[in-house]
């Protein structure tokens, strides 16, 4: 009999119409230890059932089954921080080009680099006013548009001076951003003259709209964060920061006095561990994580650069991030993976996904049986949006002829890999 039963369906998410038929992801691994099928239709978790209780088809209708034997099943990653306009020119000659179809190519090409790594939405930061006006802003929303039904891809209006008689252009450029349709407001104050009235600005023009705040800054002055926090305490839907790395570098008890502010405020601190993003100091990206989840501060981790000048090798791989919370920041692997699941998921206003019947059918299938070993080696990955296969990364490892792996009795690799159906063929690794 089915563990979690049918749900009724929900309304559908914005990214676009869910698969009408079903999908049975067959004998996946949870971290519990329990080996399940799980049933997808409309956008949800239907059903989930011990291994062989569920089929594809529901009474009436079509169905397709996915073997996920020898594959972990997790809810999907997101991205909360990502800079598209400016993703994959780390080798580009000269200035960055923010000809629109230039942005446009090179913010879809990085959600598509990110959605085979897992990700399912993503928050893009996006410059607006100086070079770029609104043409970055519009090339990442054709971006948005063309990905609908692979990823939800959300954009923060960036611009650089709002204050003094500089700013004036540039606070009429984030209103038109808003009505264009940036969902959320941002920005670096650091950057600015008067960043106090740079935080001010952005606090009015997000009230204004009913928009969240996604605010860039290194967080080293502490009295300068405590003026934040106050401004953005009760702010509805939500104030995020990031990547606030400056806190590690405060004193013990400055540090400690900052993140109870933060947690009183009710603000997300969104950090970096693959390294820092251009818009701040570039530095290495990772606030106190261990600090401020102790006071009660949401911690989610994001990418940041990812291949442009700030960090030429950026990967945008959550996974990756999850790895160097746990190897480098002592998280157990299930908060370090939670940094990059649920946390930002809700700073991102996203529902909570879990493995279990009625909840939103974002997952991530990752080759391994324990979450530990995932983070580690989790080359081959399959990723479900709303309830249909959108991305699937295969790697294949062989080994030359030996007698070793007979001898130890170690698995071997076959040669060839996974097939439609059945990805976890006997070629196929991590």
């Amino acid at each position: 009999m089915p563990d979690s039963q049918p749900q009724p369906p929900h309304s559908p998410s914005p990214s676009g119409p869910a698969d009408r038929g079903s999908l049975l992801l067959c004998g996946a691994r949870l971290t519990d230890g329990r080996t399940v099928d799980v049933r997808l239709h409309g956008g949800r978790i239907e059903a989930v059932g011990t291994a062989g209780s569920l089929t594809a088809a529901r009474t009436s209708g079509s169905g397709t089954r996915v073997d996920l034997t020898g594959y972990l099943l997790l809810p999907a990653p997101a991205e909360p921080h990502v800079h598209g306009d400016t993703a994959l020119t780390a080798d580009t000659p000269g200035p960055v080009s923010y000809d629109p179809l230039d942005v446009q190519r090179r913010a879809t090409e990085a959600v598509l680099l990110q959605l085979g790594h897992g990700a399912t939405a993503l928050r893009a930061h996006v410059r607006v006013g100086d070079v770029p006006g609104l043409g970055a802003l519009t090339a990442v929303l054709r971006a948005r548009r063309s990905l609908r039904g692979l990823a939800e891809l959300t954009a923060v209006a960036m611009p650089r001076v709002l204050t003094g008689v500089a700013g004036a252009d540039g606070l009429a450029m984030l209103r038109d951003a808003v009505k264009m349709g940036a969902e959320v407001v941002g920005g670096c104050p650091d950057l600015d003259p008067d960043p106090t009235g740079y935080v001010e600005a952005v606090l009015e023009v997000a009230a204004e709209h009913g928009c969240p705040v996604d605010l860039h800054t290194d967080a080293a002055d502490p009295a300068r964060l405590a003026r934040l926090a106050v401004m953005a305490g009760g702010l509805r839907p939500g104030v995020t920061l990031g990547p606030c790395d400056g806190l590690g570098r405060l004193p013990a008890d400055a540090a400690s006095r900052a993140a109870d502010q933060l947690a009183a405020a009710g603000v997300t601190v969104v950090c970096l561990p693959q390294g820092a993003c251009g818009a701040v100091d570039p530095r290495d990206g990772t606030a106190p994580v261990r600090l401020l989840r102790a006071a009660g501060v949401r911690v989610a981790a994001g990418s940041g650069a990812l291949r442009d000048v700030s960090n030429p090798v950026g990967r945008g791989d959550p996974l990756e991030a999850a790895y160097l919370l746990a190897s480098r920041h002592g998280l157990r692997p299930e908060d370090a993976y939670d940094a990059v699941s649920a946390a930002p998921r809700a700073a991102l206003g996203l529902p909570e996904v879990r493995v279990e019947a009625g909840f939103p059918a974002e997952l991530l299938a990752v080759r391994g049986d324990r979450l530990a070993g995932a983070l580690s080696l989790a080359y081959s990955r399959i990723v479900v949006h709303r309830g249909r296969v959108v991305a699937r990364t295969s790697a294949v490892r062989e080994y030359g002829d030996s007698t070793a792996g007979k001898d130890l009795g170690l698995p071997r690799q076959g040669r060839g890999g996974g097939h439609e159906g059945r990805p976890g063929g006997p070629g196929e690794a991590p």
